[in-house]
């Protein structure tokens, strides 16, 4: 299990401007300013992963980390593309293709993008850095905007359906 470690690129409960999702009404403040969102954010059981709009990796939730056998620290400041590539082994690989795709349809349309079973192969850390693993992925990517409409984030939602 990955361990929470303090990661400065993430929202705090320092009074910046809070962000939304799409479409969404500007959140309220919360009622408790002693809240640590991100402490939060990390505990929570879904596998979220937060990129910048230039689709570097800001922070992921910890079921995340399990989910996909990385580390926080290993990945966070790195493009998704670079710590997720094809598995080489495939030539016909269409997963880093597929996402793409559809992060960049997030960004020019500011709205959330549900994306068909995809099979996106995930290195296996025990195995070396050249072993990928089989694995069929349910992305969601939803943008998350400031008070004044600029997309802030993309939020990469994945349920592992390998076993279904």
């Amino acid at each position: 299990m990955a361990t929470s470690e303090h990661d400065p690129g993430r929202g705090d409960s320092s009074g910046r401007e809070a962000a939304r999702p799409a479409g969404g009404e500007p959140p309220t403040r919360s009622a408790d300013p002693a809240l640590d969102h991100a402490l939060l954010f990390e505990a929570v059981p879904v596998a979220l992963l937060v990129l910048s709009p230039d689709l570097v990796i800001r922070t992921a939730s910890d079921a995340y980390l399990r989910a996909t056998r990385t580390l926080r620290a290993d990945i966070v400041g790195r493009s998704i593309f670079e710590v997720f590539p094809d598995n080489p082994d495939e030539p016909d690989a269409t997963g880093v293709r597929n996402l793409r795709a559809s992060l960049e349809r997030v960004v020019a349309t500011g709205k959330p993008d549900p994306m068909a079973v995809q099979k996106y192969d995930i290195r296996e850390p025990d195995a070396g850095i050249s072993a990928f693993v089989e694995h069929y992925w349910s992305p969601v990517n939803v943008p998350v905007h400031d008070a004044e409409g600029r997309l802030r984030y993309i939020l990469h939602k994945v349920e592992d359906v390998t076993e279904y």
